[in-house]
């Protein structure tokens, strides 16, 4: 299997390379500086994603965007190094149009949703004029499993009602946030499958009975554009405001999270390679015990460790996105899970031996390497725990000895007595 970059893909990789050394590593320390006074930057953030814009560098992420929209249309496999370029800094997918929730968001408006929805949602989401947020997630109930939610979504007359508290919605405190896509119960009845009672509806931010509970931090590390709780008090909106049909939410959240975990992946992989040359950086000029940290053997270990861990979870995610372009979403569930899985780990693993090569600078904010181990801890739960990936995977091993019984015999039989 060819994994070669198409030269559509170099060619894109190194004006995003340019950009960024011309614009994001020098705005990096401003944006710094805005979000550790607990604000967002949103006149540099601006500023920088009409640039962006004007570049062509915007819309980096569907493969299926309507031919009247902007955007560069690049398939799964040649997005995978622009992400990993963009996942160097956490904060600039944005200035590319090409951060979650929106991605996700984008996704599902595309495919799901009526003219009068994309006219009002999603076409300013692809402009990125405004900035939406997504709403399963929910602090009573093991939300790894989707039909465990308890937020309700009832029809009365020309309007749905919406109750229920949810968290982890991710972007709602950002200035531009305008909606949220809610999953909720539609469908209580036991004789109802449980995969066909939940639905999703549209929840402008500014309806009555919407309300951010707080801005939480993960691992006391505050993300600027906002981690969520959030209560729907008896919300009402149009009944217009339904995401596809009715029951079809379980079906909707897995078409959106496909894609939005590959692209995590990828931008994981840029993470852990800056983590990398960050610890490189520090052996070749950090003196201890008389010699160079770069000297020492259990040094070199952590190096070469996380060179091959990188290169594995990227060929991973490379196959991945290949098969997600040439058969769909649906072929790649297991690839996706394992990738989810594989690169979380990988990426906490590498940001950590990083930390512990630069010491005790490795703990605070004058390197990103707390953020990066951070965010490598939760990617083990947002968009699925590890054990949710972890089961599908060998649920798909143990379908194939299952349908092929005796594998074992036929292979252990010369050795066994007559």
């Amino acid at each position: 299997m060819d994994f070669t970059y198409s030269e559509k893909s170099l060619a894109m990789a190194e004006k995003l390379n340019a950009f960024m050394a011309e614009h994001i590593i020098p705005a990096n320390r401003e944006y710094l500086r805005v979000h550790d006074r607990g604000e967002f930057p949103l006149e540099l953030i601006q500023g920088l994603k009409a640039k962006a814009k004007a570049a062509g560098l915007w819309n980096l992420f569907l493969p299926s965007l309507p031919e009247d929209q902007p955007g560069t249309r690049l398939s799964n496999s040649d997005y995978a190094p622009l992400a990993e370029i963009m996942g160097r800094f956490y904060w600039c997918s944005e200035v590319f149009n090409c951060n979650p929730p929106d991605t996700g968001n984008m996704e599902l408006l595309h495919l799901f949703g009526t003219e009068e929805q994309k006219q009002q949602w999603f076409y300013p989401l692809l402009n990125g004029d405004i900035r939406s947020v997504f709403s399963m997630t929910e602090p009573d109930v093991a939300s790894s499993d989707a039909t465990n939610i308890c937020t309700t979504i009832t029809r009365e007359g020309d309007e749905y009602v919406i109750s229920g508290r949810k968290w982890y919605s991710s972007a709602a405190s950002h200035p531009l946030a305008k909606f949220t896509i809610v999953m909720g119960v539609t469908d209580s009845s036991e004789e109802t499958p449980v995969h066909r009672r939940q639905s999703m509806v549209i929840v402008p931010l500014n309806t009555p009975g919407v309300r951010i509970v707080r801005d939480y931090t993960i691992l006391n590390h505050r993300m600027t554009d906002g981690i969520c709780e959030v209560v729907f008090d008896q919300v009402r909106v149009p009944a217009s405001n339904l995401l596809g049909e009715e029951g079809a939410g379980f079906a909707l959240a897995q078409a959106r999270l496909g894609p939005g975990r590959v692209h995590h992946c990828m931008r994981a992989i840029g993470m852990a390679e800056l983590a990398l040359e960050l610890m490189c950086d520090r052996v070749v000029q950090r003196t201890a015990f008389g010699k160079k940290l770069a000297d020492f053997a259990n040094n070199q270990d952590l190096i070469a460790r996380s060179r091959m861990e990188i290169d594995q979870a990227r060929l991973l995610t490379l196959q991945c996105a290949s098969k997600i372009d040439n058969e769909g979403n649906r072929a790649a569930t297991v690839d996706v899970s394992a990738i989810k899985y594989v690169t979380a780990i990988m990426l906490q693993n590498v940001a950590d031996r990083a930390m512990q090569v630069y010491g005790g600078a490795g703990l605070t904010p004058d390197t990103p390497l707390a953020f990066l181990f951070t965010w490598g801890r939760a990617m083990r739960f947002l968009d699925g725990p590890d054990e949710v990936h972890l089961r599908n995977v060998a649920r798909q091993e143990l379908k194939y000895a299952k349908a092929n019984p005796g594998f074992t015999e036929k292979y252990m039989t010369p050795y066994l007595e007559e």
